[in-house]
Order: structure tokens, then C-alpha cells, then sequence
């Protein structure tokens, strides 16, 4: 992912840039890391755990994807199908971890091991009542931990302004860095029903 910065050819944006009805676009940001970090400040475990799930069930995964994610708009596994998905979630370097509270998922973690010498963050987020509590403290010494623990050169994540407003500093306070910035548009998941048309407050639904 380092080419974005690298071999991008430079581009005079600046100004306003119109979308097209029924069209949202996110600002990202990729971050990565080169070696462990220190961990993060931790406040007990609060009766959090993180499972490893071997060979996710696509229905119990979309459910969960969706509990932690809908309100910051995450919609890309919504849309693939479940053939798809299952050739993504059964792959053997693709890792998912549920954060579990007193038997209920909370969390979810994916790690992707699919590049050689790299490993994604490919998902990471607490349920929105657990944002704040110290959840993705726990969650992330856990995970870099995971990561780590196969030897990479790096560990990268990337982020995006529908995100919590919070989440590239978390990441920075982590320990990673970021590198790189793009612009992604998409269709709005709320238009095409992937999504409930009241979530994402903080990105308004424009033309309904």
C-alpha cells in the first residue's frame, strides 16, 4: 500500500469536487507500523475476552459486522455474497477474533495475513455503547500482539473521515504512523439498502 504515496501522479484537487446523486466520499488515512509497539494503558479486563473464530459462519459474521460497524457505515462485506465472503473468511491467512463480554460478542477483529511479510487490520471496532470504556485498548495490545507474533515487516491499518472522529488517533497513539491519504467514493450503502437509512448520523443522508 505504500505505492499510494509513492508513485501517485501529483493532482491539482484543490477546490470543491461535486458528487453525483446517491454518491458518498471519505477521506482515508493508511497508517502502518515497522516494529512492535509498546502497549497500550489498560484499565482491567472489565470481564473481556478475545476468541479466535475458526471458519466464521457468514450469517453470524454479518451480524456482528454490521452491530459494530453500522452506525460508521461499514458496508463492504455487506455487499458480497456468500460464496464470496466465505472464500474470504475460510481463507487459512485470513485470522477473525470476536471481543466477547459475559458470552456476548462485543468486538470484532480481523487480521489479514493474505500479503507476504505484511499484516492488515483489515477490521477492528467495539460495539458503539463500548466506544470510550477502554474496550479498543484491550482489543489492540491483543491484536499487535497476534500480528506480531508471525514475524511481518509491517502492520498497517487505514481509516476514514465516516469513522469515529477519534479512531486516527487511536491508531497514532498505538503506535502507528501514517503515510498516506485517497479519497474513496462510493455509493451510499444507505441508498442501496445495505444499511439502515438512519445510521451514520454524522453523515448525513443527502437527497433521500
Amino acid at each position: 500500500m505504500n505505492e499510494i504515496a509513492d508513485t501517485a501522479p501529483p493532482l491539482n484537487l484543490n477546490g470543491y469536487t461535486s458528487l453525483p446523486p446517491g454518491k458518498l466520499a471519505a477521506i482515508v488515512t493508511f497508517l502502518e507500523m515497522t516494529a512492535p509497539p509498546p502497549p497500550l494503558p489498560e484499565r482491567g479486563d472489565g470481564g473481556l475476552t478475545l476468541e479466535h473464530v475458526p471458519a466464521p459462519d457468514t450469517a453470524w459474521y454479518r451480524e456482528l459486522f454490521r452491530r459494530v460497524g453500522e452506525e460508521w457505515l461499514w458496508f463492504s462485506r455487506l455487499g458480497m455474497s456468500d460464496a464470496e465472503l466465505a472464500a474470504v473468511l475460510g481463507s487459512p491467512a485470513v485470522s477473525v477474533h470476536a471481543l466477547r463480554r459475559d458470552g456476548a460478542d462485543v468486538g470484532l477483529l480481523e487480521l489479514d495475513f493474505r500479503v507476504p511479510g505484511e499484516v492488515e487490520l483489515a477490521f477492528f471496532g467495539v460495539a458503539p455503547d463500548l466506544v470510550g470504556s477502554g474496550a479498543g485498548r484491550f482489543m489492540m495490545n491483543r491484536a499487535l500482539a497476534l500480528a506480531w507474533a508471525s514475524g511481518p515487516a509491517r502492520v498497517h491499518v487505514h481509516t476514514c473521515t465516516l469513522d469515529h472522529q477519534a479512531a486516527v488517533a487511536f491508531y497514532m497513539r498505538a503506535g502507528f504512523r501514517p503515510y498516506a491519504r485517497a479519497i474513496e467514493v462510493a455509493d451510499d450503502p444507505r441508498r442501496t439498502g445495505l444499511i439502515a437509512r438512519g445510521a451514520g448520523r454524522h453523515a448525513p443522508l443527502i437527497g433521500a
